[in-house]
């Protein structure tokens, strides 16, 4: 049974900073990949940056790049985002998500299985 369980959400003044982390457990076969997304009110859910376990390439979505950081610690099963400069913009519940044999490049466009219950991060002005 796979779970993923994220942290680290808050509020924050714009300019500040939070590390999200999300914690997986199950098993880990065919999962290469994992990514963060994130949905404001009133918004569609978009994607913010996916990573590869087994070598840590990372891919971000081009408003993302900058500020956001993914990483992962593999012996904790855990992936993180770290956000720097945070913006009102930024404010939104943030998701992390896999799905069995999806490569961290192709996470932003597809369909993805298995999501976290989601963390609140609002960024106040």
């Amino acid at each position: 049974q796979v779970r993923m369980v994220e942290s680290g959400g808050g509020l924050v003044q714009a300019g500040g900073s939070l590390r999200l982390s999300c914690t997986y457990t199950g098993s880990t076969f065919g999962r290469i990949a994992m990514a963060w997304f994130r949905q404001a009110p009133g918004k569609e859910r978009e994607f913010v940056a996916a990573i590869s376990w087994s070598d840590g390439s990372t891919y971000y979505a081009d408003s993302m790049k900058g500020r956001f950081t993914i990483s992962r610690d593999n012996a904790k099963n855990t992936m993180y985002l770290q956000m720097n400069s945070l913006k009102p913009e930024d404010t939104a519940v943030y998701y992390c998500a896999t799905h069995l044999f999806v490569t961290a490049q192709a996470m932003g466009a597809s369909n993805l299985r298995y999501w976290g219950q989601g963390t609140q991060v609002t960024v106040s002005s």
